[in-house]
């Protein structure tokens, strides 16, 4: 009997540690090489000075981007590395900015080349001749439909739906069809209008954002930069809920899911007005961005906004340079490297003391995260001093440290799911270099609301917590019922998001931590002065003592 035991806790072993890896697709790495990505925002909101169409009944006869140039939207993308020009086509308003029928809300009715043009087109041809890759943002809702932010295309009247699926759905198809191939569809805040088909058959060269189609990422946060370390695979039920974010990060995870870190030029404004200008960031940002971003093994996507007259603005179009310049100034001549290392050290030797500050890493990434721990050692005056250590590798992994001379540099694989698979090792002096701003802590939490034994009735209670005043911008939020006493407890039974008084918020906007009374909700939508965040719950608690009592608290994370 013992015997049968061991044979099958042995093999049962072996299976788990067997068990292989997710890899990237031939689609998805293809687009995670690229590292950087230019969002280009542009529409209604653009007019309004807002950061939303609400109603959809804009005087679109008031927009004519006379001096639209798309391929000064590529020479811009361009001059700060970007290799993909993802467009947003439609936003949550439902204006369409290529000369679809299916709504008269469209650039055929605006005075811009007289109804005849169409912005997409023109775009794809200037990525064509640019070099660049094209996607495609086309929200799944459309607010003359019932269905609005956060809505993922689900009508408030439930009767509509089925005329509505067909729009958006032809309205995909238009995108996919007429322009070329895209390398990504991005579906805002989820997709929950059936569009498998279409996407198999008209977008299978294309990452997919977000949606139960998904196959990249959002990180849960607008603030383009992703928390170390980075793992991009997880579990591929989660991948399926159509809003899984970084939270979500598994590095043994079955299917593979990079992210994608977007953010903008103007802090936190998506599309242009003259007093959003005032808010570009500066280079200092943008770099600190790039290394919490590209640096940490993700894929930047910064946002751009041409003004009405359809041009990106001169002193935006200066700022990307100047970013792009930095960048290069940089990373652009190594002071040695190593390629393509099979082994668990590799040494990297300088002809002569060599002073440097980075290390820059790469794992060949199509075989999956297996570089899970290392170290980096220096030697120094023949003396070996270690620099730094991480987890995560992947695509690309920069390390920064204080200046120091050394005659040699080591990497350390400590910790491997198989052979490390080294791509490149390469180190930099950057000078004039200060070490960015160490990772922020996570936010101390804010107590919301308490309960005591007085919500309960026969062991059941509600609660409805308004999160409103600390909802305050896009992003993942953390809210934790915690229990003030031992003696008693709480357990949440059911909890329900609502956005904006909206009883259609999709509910994957909030998942729960496997076992506790914690809660991350995503926000994706922008905040303004209209929007509200509440959270509905149902508890339940042995009732029997007075002592039953706690609190909720809420950070960001």
């Amino acid at each position: 009997m013992k015997k049968i035991l061991f044979i099958v806790c042995l093999l049962a072993y072996l299976h788990s540690s067997g068990q292989p890896l997710a890899k990237p697709s031939a689609v998805q790495y293809k687009w995670q090489e690229q590292g950087r990505i230019m969002f280009v925002h542009f529409g209604v909101a653009t007019w309004l000075g807002r950061e939303y169409d609400e109603t959809g009944e804009f005087d679109i006869s008031r927009m004519n981007p006379t001096q639209l140039d798309t391929d000064q939207w590529c020479r811009v993308a361009k001059s700060w590395g970007a290799k993909e020009i993802i467009f947003v086509a439609k936003h949550a308003g439902s204006f369409c900015w290529w000369p679809t029928y299916t709504t008269e809300y469209c650039v055929r009715n605006i005075p811009w080349k007289n109804g005849k043009g169409d912005v997409i087109k023109d775009l794809a041809i200037s990525c064509k001749k640019a070099g660049l890759n094209l996607g495609i943002y086309i929200y799944p809702g459309d607010i003359k439909w019932g269905a609005g932010l956060g809505s993922g295309g689900i009508t408030k009247d439930p009767s509509k739906q089925e005329a509505y699926n067909k729009i958006f759905r032809q309205q995909l198809t238009e995108v996919l069809t007429n322009y070329g191939d895209m390398l990504e569809v991005w579906f805002d805040g989820s997709c929950k209008v059936p569009v498998s088909d279409i996407l198999q058959k008209y977008a299978s060269k294309a990452v997919i954002f977000q949606g139960s189609d998904a196959t990249i990422r959002w990180p849960g946060t607008e603030s383009g930069m992703l928390h170390y370390p980075v793992w991009n695979s997880l579990k591929g039920e989660v991948l399926k809920s159509g809003v899984a974010t970084q939270y979500d990060d598994d590095p043994d995870g079955d299917v593979w899911a990079p992210l994608e870190a977007d953010v903008t030029l103007y802090n936190h404004n998506w599309f242009w007005s003259p007093k959003n200008e005032a808010k570009r960031r500066s280079v200092n940002e943008l770099m600190e961005i790039y290394y919490k971003s590209v640096g940490h093994g993700g894929t930047l996507l910064l946002n751009s906004n041409p003004d009405t007259t359809g041009l990106i603005p001169a002193g935006d179009v200066k700022r990307y340079a100047e970013f792009g310049a930095e960048i290069s100034r940089r990373f652009k001549q190594p002071l040695a490297e190593v390629k393509n290392k099979t082994s668990n050290e590799v040494e990297l030797k300088f002809t002569k003391p060599t002073k440097i500050n980075h290390l820059i890493l790469k794992e060949d990434y199509r075989q999956g995260h297996r570089i899970r721990k290392y170290e980096v050692w220096g030697l120094t005056k023949n003396k070996w001093e270690k620099l730094t250590d991480g987890s995560s590798v992947g695509v690309t992994k920069i390390d920064y440290f204080e200046d120091v001379e050394l005659t040699a540099l080591k990497l350390k694989v400590t910790e491997a799911k198989g052979t490390p698979l080294i791509r490149s090792m390469t180190a930099y002096y950057v000078s004039g270099f200060e070490l960015p701003k160490s990772e922020k802590e996570a936010k101390g939490y804010t107590i919301v609301q308490e309960w005591d034994t007085k919500n309960f009735v026969n062991g059941k209670g509600q609660m409805s917590i308004d999160l409103g005043n600390f909802i305050t911008a896009p992003g993942q939020y953390e809210v934790s019922f915690t229990n003030a006493v031992s003696v008693t407890g709480m357990w949440v039974e059911k909890a329900v998001i609502v956005f904006d008084k909206d009883p259609n918020t999709l509910q994957e906007f909030i998942q729960r931590k496997p076992k506790e009374n914690v809660f991350f909700i995503n926000r994706t939508g922008q905040i303004d002065q209209g929007t509200s965040s509440v959270l509905n719950v149902v508890m339940s608690s042995d009732n029997s003592s007075f002592q039953n009592k706690g609190f909720v608290k809420i950070r960001k994370r």
